[in-house]
């Protein structure tokens, strides 16, 4: 397992390609970078974020296996990233190994959330909400 596992995660306008490699040198730890900065410098406001990450590895047993992961991510909000970050680890994670795939499946983490904001529509004030109406 030295190769290099490339796969891509997305949610919203949000785009995440995940790269996982093997590293025997980390000593039972995961080296996780997104765009070039660690977790806890790139998810600075939020603790909720950072701990979602780690979540495919937990399920998978998957978190003190010498994981390389280098995440290059952009597009939307802090939310969406994350969102497509555990997206594209799950997928990578089914590539290593085939058994991970109905656990990942069980609890979700497989599927794409297809749901985008609704564009405005003219003569109205959002997508949906109207104008106040004024009998007189």
């Amino acid at each position: 397992m030295n190769k290099y596992y490339h796969t891509i995660g997305r949610r919203k306008s949000s785009i995440a390609r995940i790269y996982i490699k093997e590293n025997k040198h980390l000593n039972g730890q995961n080296n996780i970078k997104i765009n070039n900065k660690t977790i806890t410098k790139y998810f600075i406001s939020n603790k909720y974020l950072k701990n979602r990450i780690y979540l495919p590895l937990l399920i998978t047993n998957n978190l003190n296996k010498n994981l390389d992961i280098n995440i290059k991510v952009r597009g939307g909000g802090y939310k969406g990233q994350l969102e497509s970050i555990i997206l594209g680890i799950s997928r990578a994670l089914c590539i290593i190994n085939k058994d991970n795939l109905n656990i990942l499946k069980k609890n979700k983490l497989l599927t794409r959330d297809s749901r985008k904001v609704e564009r405005k529509k003219f003569g109205r004030k959002k997508s949906r909400k109207k104008f106040q109406f004024s009998k007189r």
